[in-house]
């Protein structure tokens, strides 16, 4: 009788363990999913990249359409910059290589330079890097209209340019590269001229890429 009651109680509490792991498991490994989701930055919680419209390297019109439901990578340069520029698309060719053929993911490099940087010139540019235009854009348009997305919807402030290069009073000349999802929400910042940090963004557009596709 004592080893039936035993049997009993061992029984009992097997069934117990098995059916807290059945419930108990979805929503730890749900809790773990939310806690390794990645920041949100913006100067509130419904902060979203607006429309725009700008021309790429092949004189093809790229507006927030071709990237609605993408990742993608953001940067601002100018074709002729002397100093940090070149090595930024440098670091950006690192990131091209780990994402070229993904086709969702983007990079959108914008010049603040648009009256010289035609879409014509930041074609012969862009051969620099052996950029596909349909991946790598490298883009041109309206100067206020690039500069109020890098303000306003990217966040990128304008700095003094060092250069040496006077292009005008208003003058954006930022090393941040911005990591962006499908839903337009900025997801990470990074030093365009560290190497850490470039790392850590071809690490982070991984781990971007499985929160949107679980």
């Amino acid at each position: 009788m004592k080893n039936k009651k035993a049997i009993f109680y061992i029984s009992f509490f097997i069934i117990l363990g098995i059916a807290f792991i059945w419930y108990a498991f979805p929503l730890i490994k749900a809790k773990q999913k939310i806690n390794d989701r990645m920041p949100v930055y913006g100067p509130n919680e419904t902060h979203r990249v607006d429309p725009f419209s700008f021309t790429n390297q092949d004189g093809k019109t790229i507006t927030n359409e071709d990237v609605k439901g993408k990742v993608y990578i953001v940067s601002f340069f100018y074709a002729t910059c002397p100093n940090i520029c070149p090595k930024m698309n440098e670091n950006m060719t690192q990131v091209y290589k780990a994402i070229r053929g993904n086709k969702n993911v983007l990079i959108l490099s914008h010049t603040v330079n648009p009256k010289r940087d035609t879409f014509q010139a930041l074609k012969a540019y862009s051969l620099k890097y052996d950029a596909d235009a349909n991946q790598w854009m490298f883009l041109t348009g309206d100067k206020k209209k690039l500069y109020d997305m890098a303000r306003y919807s990217y966040l990128i402030s304008a700095k003094d340019d060092t250069s040496g290069v006077s292009i005008d009073q208003d003058f954006i000349h930022d090393q941040h590269f911005v990591l962006v999802d499908g839903n337009g929400q900025i997801r990470g910042l990074y030093d365009g001229l560290n190497q850490a940090d470039i790392t850590k963004l071809i690490a982070d557009i991984s781990r971007l890429l499985k929160e949107k596709n679980p």
